[in-house]
């Protein structure tokens, strides 16, 4: 049991690192997600209305996907369970 905490402790280490790292990644891209979704949504509504309606459902789906709903939510959400499981491992080693 003692070897087994030696083995965890520099993984529980490297894996609150990673969180660090990535939260602060995550958090200084958000302004630059939001703008350019806004961007992207106002580009689709005027192709929406102008040029094509599947081009312009494509556009505004891509804009979903990059705005703060969409793929940063799903990487907070991951984030979040990698820290839950890093808790737990921090749990094990007290």
């Amino acid at each position: 049991m003692f070897i087994l905490k030696i083995l965890l402790a520099p993984v529980s280490l490297l894996l609150s690192l990673f969180i660090w790292l990535c939260a602060g990644l995550i958090s200084c891209t958000a302004f630059a997600f939001k703008l350019v979704s806004a961007v992207l949504a106002l580009l689709a509504m005027a192709v929406l209305i102008t040029y094509s309606v599947k081009n312009g459902i494509i556009l505004l789906v891509l804009a979903f996907l990059i705005s703060p709903m969409g793929l940063p939510m799903l990487a907070v959400w991951l984030l979040g369970k990698l820290q839950s499981a890093n808790e737990a491992v921090k749990g094990f080693l007290r």
